[in-house]
């Protein structure tokens, strides 16, 4: 029989909860699910292969459905992180010249859930009598393929599933109980300044960031580049 490598393992803080879980750096076998995914070029196929990952190398007892976005995202940060090395390189684009530079590198242990750390007020009033607090959006309500098919469909998905709880006078609408359906078409009957009003505010969850600084390497300019959300990171 052959011998079984010893795998490390650490602890990290869920940054939505607080608790610290125990995880071990993904091998091969799980790091082939990445690349199969990144190869789809599918948004969703990338969350979930994610997802998966996690779901293997997270040793401590956790509800995956119950994490935000920002920590399924920041939790796979540290994995990769521990699996291939801090650093990882991305080629982005010159913001004054267009040129795509090569091999930029990111240090993961930089990367942060940025907007954690203030204290922001969810409550968005829309009348007189309808108001609306904003959720963290969970993988439990996480966008579909279908629900990105156009730029349009991708915001105003995205508004309904960050919904938590509608007020119209004295009742209270759990957004829970309620259907995706009757979340976008309660969002798709918003005015213009209702809906960017909300748009505004769903804006500032927490999502994972870093800022990216790197001289062009064709027109010797500097960039700052803010990357948000696990895609940015693959690009």
């Amino acid at each position: 029989m052959l011998p079984k490598l010893a795998t490390p393992k650490y602890d990290m803080i869920v940054p939505s909860t607080g608790e610290t879980v125990t995880y071990r750096p993904y091998v091969v076998k799980e790091e082939k699910l990445l690349l199969i995914a990144l190869e789809s070029q599918s948004d969703e196929a990338i969350e979930n292969a994610v997802v998966d990952i996690i779901k293997l190398c997270v040793e401590t007892a956790i509800d995956i459905n119950s994490l935000t976005t920002f920590d399924i995202e920041f939790m796979f940060v540290n994995l990769r992180a521990k699996a291939v090395g801090e650093g990882i390189k991305v080629n982005p684009p010159c913001k004054h010249c267009e040129e795509i530079n090569k091999d930029v590198k990111i240090n993961l242990e930089k990367v942060i859930v940025k907007g954690l750390e203030k204290d922001i007020d969810m409550h968005v009033k829309l009348t007189d009598d309808i108001s609306i607090d904003v959720a963290w959006p969970t993988m439990k309500n996480k966008l579909t393929e279908e629900d990105m098919k156009t730029g349009t469909d991708t915001v105003i998905n995205s508004v309904a599933r960050s919904i938590g709880t509608i007020y119209s006078g004295e009742e209270v609408f759990v957004a829970s109980d309620s259907s995706k359906k009757e979340l976008v078409e309660f969002v798709e009957s918003l005015n213009t300044d209702q809906f960017n009003d909300l748009v505004d505010k769903v804006a500032e969850v927490p999502q994972l960031g870093y800022d990216l600084k790197f001289k062009c390497k064709a027109c010797k300019k500097d960039n700052t580049l803010e990357l948000k959300g696990l895609v940015d990171f693959f690009q």
